[in-house]
C-alpha cells in the first residue's frame, strides 16, 4: 500500500503486519493512544504514529489502512464454554440476536425441512424469550407444526427445554419414564411427556436429553470448531478462558483443540480447565488428573489454567432463577474440604461456580481453615464465577484470601426472572460489581455462553454499561455500573491476570501478544444501545489476520467449507445482526404510528387535508 511515507523498504526487522491511520486505544497507561502499530513474530515491535512506524514496512509487511476506525486490544472472554461449543457449533440453530419468535420459528421451519433423517434441529442457548417482541417461549404444539416429523429441541438459559412429539419418541420419554432427581418431566392429562421439560432448579434433565442427539466424528469436530473460534473473532475476541462444564470429560473432549493446537490452527488463545464429572468420584478423577498434566503445561495458544469450574458437585448451587434458591447438603465441605487441599498441595489454582452467597460463606470457611494452617493459597491463583448475591462482607474475605472473581451478563438473559423472584433492591446488586472492584479484585468479565447467554462480547459489554436486559428493563442503576474504559479493562487486562498472562497479553504495547480487533463503530462514542451490535472487521492473533470482513474481506485466513451441508450454520451463520431488539422495535413502530396519527390532525386542522376517519397504512393496526 504505496500511501505516503509507508513506502516498502529491504529490512531486516520489517513487520509483518502494520496497522496505521487508526484510532488505537491502547490499555496501556503510559501510552493509551496511538494512530498506528506494528506486529513482528506475533508480537507488537511499535506503538505510536504512521510515520513511527513508516521504517519497518518491508515488501512482505501487510500493511492495513484503518481508516479512522477504533482499534482495541483483542477481547478475552473470562468465562467462555468454547470447547464444548466448538464440538456442537455447526449442529445448532443459533437464536442469538433474533428479534423476534416469529422469526425464529421461521428459521427452525425451514432448518427442519432441510435436516436430514435421523438428525435433530437443536437451538441450545444464547437467547432469551425477553428478546422476543411476543416475550414468551415457543409451545411445544409451535414446534410440531414447524417440524412434525424432525426431533426438534430447544433449551431455554437453564431453565427449560421445550421438545417435539418427534424429540420425545428419539429420547424415549414416555408415561412411564420417572422425573429425575432435580427435574421434571411435564405431563398432559393423559400422563403422556406434553414437550416441557423443567430445572427444578437442576439443570441435568436438560444437558441429559441433549446429550442423546446425534455427535459429530473426528474431522466434522475440527471443522466445527474452527467456524466457532472465527465467529468469536467476527466480534473480536482473541482469547478465552474455558470453563470446563458437564459433559465435557477431560481428555477425550479436549482432543480437537489439542490437534488444532499442535497444527497451528486455533484462530483463539484459550487457558482451559478441568471439571470433575461422577458425582463421588471427584477427587479419583483430580488426583488422575494431577498426575498427568500441570497448570500453565502447554504454549500461548493452549494451555491449563487449573480445575473447575466444580471441583465436586454436591458444592455446586443452581443458577436456575425461576426456582427457589436450592438448598446444598449440610455435609459437602467434607469432600470439598479434601479437594482442595489436594489441589494447593499440587500447585493448582481453581475456579468455582457460585451463584449465592450462601454458598460463597460456606467454601470461604473451608479455606480461611486451610489458611490458618498455612495450605491456603499457597501461592496458587483461585477466583468465584458468577456470584450474582456476593455479600460485602464475603467480598471483604475474598479480597484477604487473595482470590479473584469473574463476572458474566447471565442476568441480561434471566434479570427478569431474578426480579420477579428477589425484587429489584437484590437485582440492582446482582452481582455487586463495583463493591468487587472498589476493594480492588480482579474481576475479569464474560459471557457463561452457550447455553445461556449469548457468546456476544458486545452484549455483556453493554450489560456492564448500561445495566439493562437484552429486553431492555434497567436493572442495575448508575452506582452499580461501570463506564467503558473500566469495562473494556474487564475485558482485557483482568481476563490475563486470571490466567496469570497479564505480562504478555491484555493492552497493545511493545513486546505484549499481537491481538487486537478494529472495530465496525467506535466503542467509546457509540450511543450506548448501538454497543451491543459493534463487530470487528479485522481481527489479528499473534499478527495472524483471523477474521476480515467490509473493505478487509479475503485477507483473513481460509476455512474448510462448513459440514455438513444441511448445517444450520451454513444458512444462516451464527449471531443474527438484526439490529433493534425486538421489544424496542416494536415501541418505535408504535411511536411512528402514534406520531402519524398526530400529524394528519394537525394537517387537519390547518384545512390541509380533509376530515376523514385515518386509515391505516398496514391493515396489521386495525382493531
Amino acid at each position: 500500500m504505496p500511501v505516503g511515507g509507508l513506502i516498502p523498504r529491504a529490512v531486516d526487522d520489517a513487520a509483518d503486519v502494520i496497522i496505521r491511520n487508526a484510532k488505537i486505544y491502547t490499555g496501556d497507561s503510559s501510552r493509551p493512544h496511538a494512530g498506528a502499530l506494528a506486529i513482528r513474530d506475533g508480537r507488537v515491535t511499535v506503538v505510536g504514529d504512521d510515520a513511527e512506524v513508516a521504517p519497518f514496512v518491508g515488501p512482505a509487511t501487510t500493511v492495513v489502512d484503518a481508516l479512522g476506525r477504533r482499534v482495541v486490544p483483542g477481547l478475552n472472554d473470562a468465562h467462555l464454554h468454547v470447547i464444548r461449543g466448538g464440538l456442537n457449533y455447526v449442529l445448532e440453530l443459533r437464536w442469538d440476536g433474533v428479534t423476534s419468535l416469529r422469526q425464529a420459528l421461521a428459521m427452525l421451519r425451514e432448518q427442519a425441512a432441510r435436516t436430514p433423517k435421523g438428525q435433530w434441529v437443536r437451538v441450545v442457548g444464547g437467547w432469551s424469550a425477553e428478546q422476543f417482541a411476543e416475550r414468551r417461549l415457543p409451545t411445544p404444539a409451535e414446534l410440531n407444526a414447524a417440524a412434525p416429523d424432525t426431533p426438534v429441541f430447544v433449551l431455554h438459559l437453564y431453565q427449560s427445554a421445550i421438545l417435539n412429539r418427534a424429540a420425545l419418541q428419539a429420547v424415549g420419554y414416555t408415561k412411564d419414564t420417572p422425573d429425575p432427581k432435580g427435574g421434571q418431566i411435564v405431563r398432559g392429562r393423559n400422563g403422556e411427556p406434553n414437550g416441557m421439560l423443567l430445572a427444578a432448579p437442576s439443570a441435568l434433565i436438560l444437558y441429559s436429553t441433549l446429550a442423546k442427539a446425534p455427535l459429530l466424528e473426528g474431522e466434522g469436530k475440527k471443522t466445527s470448531t474452527r467456524h466457532f473460534l472465527r465467529e468469536l473473532n467476527r466480534f473480536g475476541l482473541t482469547s478465552a478462558i474455558d470453563a470446563a462444564g458437564g459433559f465435557q470429560n477431560f481428555p477425550d473432549n479436549y482432543g480437537t483443540v489439542t490437534e488444532l493446537a499442535r497444527d497451528g490452527q486455533l484462530s483463539l488463545r484459550i487457558a482451559y480447565h478441568l471439571f470433575p464429572q461422577t458425582p463421588g468420584q471427584e477427587l479419583d478423577d483430580l488426583r488422575r488428573w494431577i498426575e498427568m498434566v500441570r497448570p500453565e503445561d502447554g504454549d500461548e495458544w493452549l494451555r491449563l489454567n487449573g480445575a473447575g469450574e466444580n471441583l465436586t458437585w454436591a458444592a455446586a448451587d443452581f443458577e436456575n432463577f425461576a426456582e427457589p434458591r436450592p438448598e446444598l447438603s449440610g455435609d459437602y465441605e467434607t469432600e470439598f474440604e479434601k479437594a482442595v487441599r489436594l489441589l494447593m498441595g499440587h500447585g493448582w489454582g481453581f475456579r468455582l461456580h457460585a451463584t449465592y452467597d450462601e454458598t460463597i460463606r460456606r467454601d470461604l470457611a473451608v479455606f480461611e481453615k486451610l489458611a490458618a494452617e498455612g495450605l491456603f493459597p499457597a501461592g496458587n491463583r483461585w477466583l468465584f464465577d458468577h456470584a450474582e448475591t456476593v455479600s460485602r462482607d464475603s467480598l471483604d474475605r475474598i479480597a484477604a484470601l487473595g482470590g479473584a472473581m469473574s463476572v458474566q451478563n447471565r442476568m441480561s438473559f434471566q434479570g427478569e426472572a431474578f426480579t420477579r423472584r428477589y425484587g429489584s433492591g437484590a437485582a440492582a446488586e446482582a452481582p455487586p460489581v463495583r463493591a468487587m472492584l472498589e476493594r480492588g479484585l480482579t474481576v475479569g468479565a464474560g459471557t457463561d455462553a452457550t447455553r445461556v447467554s449469548s457468546y456476544n462480547p458486545w452484549v455483556a459489554l453493554h450489560w456492564l454499561i448500561s445495566g439493562r436486559t437484552i429486553g431492555g428493563l434497567a436493572i442495575r442503576p448508575p452506582q452499580n455500573r461501570v463506564d467503558r474504559e473500566t469495562a473494556l479493562a474487564m475485558y482485557t487486562r483482568a481476563g490475563a491476570a486470571l490466567t496469570g498472562e497479564e505480562g504478555v497479553k491484555g493492552v497493545l504495547r511493545p513486546g505484549f501478544f499481537g491481538d487486537l480487533a478494529v472495530l465496525s463503530d467506535d466503542y467509546f462514542t457509540v450511543p450506548e444501545q448501538e454497543i451491543p451490535h459493534i463487530e470487528s472487521l479485522l481481527t489479528v492473533v499473534g499478527g495472524r489476520i483471523v477474521h476480515a470482513a467490509a473493505e478487509y474481506e479475503g485477507l483473513d485466513e481460509e476455512l474448510p467449507p462448513i459440514s455438513p451441508a444441511w448445517s444450520p450454520v451454513a444458512h444462516f451463520g451464527g449471531y443474527q445482526r438484526t439490529g433493534l431488539p425486538g421489544v424496542r422495535q416494536a415501541e418505535l413502530l408504535g411511536q411512528a404510528v402514534a406520531e402519524s396519527e398526530l400529524h394528519r390532525q394537525w394537517r387537519v386542522r390547518r384545512g390541509l387535508v380533509p376530515e376523514t376517519a385515518s386509515t391505516p397504512f398496514d391493515p396489521c393496526f386495525v382493531l
